[in-house]
């Protein structure tokens, strides 16, 4: 009796499912990573805006901004206003929220910032007690 030399149909089988397993669990690595980066990336955004509000902004006004943009903030780079999705912050479907609280006039004397996270509960900064 000759016996051929290829592989049964088990030996497939089980290297299909090994395979596929591999692969589900690397996508889902990959994806859990790429939203870690993002989350990181609006974190980073976060602290930027917030150490300028403080060290540059509040230094300079004795008062906060009822709103963030380019001008309040000028000494943040443009590019860390846009979440990762490319929405820019005060946007209505942006990560990040800025609220001015205690405002008359445009003039803040306190105010929060967040971002929604992806993996963890949102990232909230708020002014310093000056």
């Amino acid at each position: 009796m000759k016996h051929s030399q290829g592989f049964t149909v088990i030996e497939v089988i089980v290297v299909t499912l090994f395979l596929s397993v591999a692969t589900t669990v690397l996508f889902m690595q990959k994806n859990d990573i790429a939203a870690t980066h993002r989350d990181d990336q609006r974190k980073t955004a976060i602290n930027a805006m917030y150490y300028s509000l403080e060290e540059v902004y509040f230094v300079k006004n004795k008062n906060y901004p009822a709103k963030i943009t380019d001008t309040s903030l000028a000494a943040v780079d443009p590019v860390l206003l846009t979440d990762p999705d490319g929405i820019k912050i005060g946007d209505k479907d942006s990560d990040y929220r800025y609220e001015g609280i205690n405002c008359s006039n445009d003039i803040c004397q306190a105010y929060s910032l967040r971002a929604d996270l992806e993996k963890e509960a949102d990232f909230i900064k708020t002014n310093r007690k000056n």
